[in-house]
């Protein structure tokens, strides 16, 4: 990827230092929003989905930008009334989007998966700013108008919820950025992490992944870790498929594929005796503001506009339950979207299956890969409880729970 690092041992990305690039998005974001929030409130037109507005930042600074100790850069906002839209819809005021990402500095992620992105999270936990390559930006430029209209229907989704497409061209280099919802808060621990396609094929985690301090597993992983899956009251099973089924219509009319489930699980019971012990970190986490973007949000009823539906103990995530009967909440998402099924996916999709059974490879035809997505989720994953004793009664016997074929 163009992620490097440099002498002093600071991350680059395409040549730029980390602190450069975080330095250039603050001062283009604070800019951008400023500008914008003199322009009047109106409907959203075609034509907003393709306006590029650019800003010159020169280091001794303008009559427009002022002076920064970085060097000369230029910012470029994408579809500025477009995004605006899709803020509010969120819930997210000009001056809360501001003050997330500018007011004081953005944390880069150390754990940044395979794509070579670079990412970081505004300090409260709010925002993921992520780098994308250019044919993934000019995709989301694409789906921005069946984006609107998906939203506007439904802004319950574990889509993931795009706030903002910049660009930062430094040292004669686009860094484009994407600015998102987050959807592992910091302040809740994660005991387990999955990355799920709902393929089987070399879908397992490798020996460097495992090293890590909190390795991202996979689907082979997940069952066998997890063989009966996870359990869901059953509103919330049907509330979870349905959102799921709504969402990979969306993705498959899009023809977009590839896409995984992210599902982190955060072991309430573990983490009650891992308090037991000494300095552990008991603040309370702040619950989410953006309207929908807690995993519990995206799938559950009318949340009451404004008040979030946070019950205490729940921070946002989905309460669940494993074999043995311990409390989990979950926190999911559907992420990376922006692949889209291009000649070099069908191509090696082609010669995976001549080498191997066509149907466990990953890459597939956008409506098989969402059928089949859907299916490995809502069967395997997700399960409902079943109505019979309760979970924690059977747990002494062993998982005892009746399977689903």
């Amino acid at each position: 990827g163009h992620r490097g690092v440099d002498s002093t041992g600071e991350t680059t990305y395409k040549k730029t230092t980390s602190s450069a690039l975080k330095g250039a998005i603050q001062l283009g974001i604070t800019h951008t929003v400023g500008s914008l929030s003199t322009k009047p409130e109106r409907d959203v037109l075609m034509q907003d989905f393709y306006v590029v507005e650019s800003i010159f930042f020169p280091s001794e600074g303008s009559n427009l930008t002022p002076a920064h100790h970085y060097n000369d850069f230029r910012f470029k906002t994408y579809a500025p009334v477009a995004f605006r839209y899709f803020r509010e819809l969120f819930g997210i005021r000009p001056d809360d989007y501001l003050y997330s990402l500018c007011s004081e500095p953005l944390i880069e992620l150390s754990n940044s998966g395979a794509s070579g992105s670079l990412f970081y999270v505004s300090s409260d936990d709010e925002f993921i700013i992520k780098t994308v390559q250019h044919k993934e930006a000019e995709f989301l430029q694409k789906l921005l108008p069946g984006y609107y209209m998906n939203l506007n229907q439904n802004p319950r989704t574990l889509l993931p919820k795009f706030y903002g497409l910049y660009c930062v061209q430094a040292g004669g280099k686009n860094i484009r950025i994407v600015v998102m919802n987050n959807l592992l808060p910091r302040s809740v621990k994660m005991h387990l992490k999955y990355d799920l396609k709902g393929s089987t094929y070399k879908r397992r985690a490798s020996q460097k992944e495992r090293d890590k301090v909190f390795p991202t597993y996979k689907d082979l992983d997940f069952m066998q870790d997890i063989p009966d899956g996870l359990f869901l009251d059953s509103d919330m099973y049907n509330a979870l498929c349905k959102t799921l089924q709504r969402d990979c219509l969306v993705l498959q009319s899009f023809k977009i594929m590839d896409y995984s489930l992210l599902v982190a699980i955060h072991n309430m019971d573990v983490a009650q005796r891992e308090q037991a012990m000494p300095a552990a970190d008991t603040r309370r986490p702040a619950p989410q503001r953006a309207l929908y973007s807690t995993a519990m949000e995206s799938i559950q009823g009318e949340a009451r506009r404004g008040g979030t539906i946070e019950t205490d103990d729940q921070m946002g995530g989905i309460p669940a339950r494993n074999a043995r009967g311990e409390r989990l909440l979950l926190y999911i998402g559907i992420i990376d979207v922006l692949q889209s099924y291009r000649f070099v996916k069908k191509l090696e999709h082609s010669w995976k299956a001549l080498v191997h059974d066509g149907d466990t490879v990953s890459v597939h035809r956008p409506s098989f890969y969402a059928e089949r997505f859907q299916r490995f989720m809502c069967n395997t994953v997700f399960r409902k409880i079943p109505l019979k004793p309760s979970p924690s009664k059977k747990s002494r016997s062993g998982p005892a729970l009746p399977r689903r074929s």
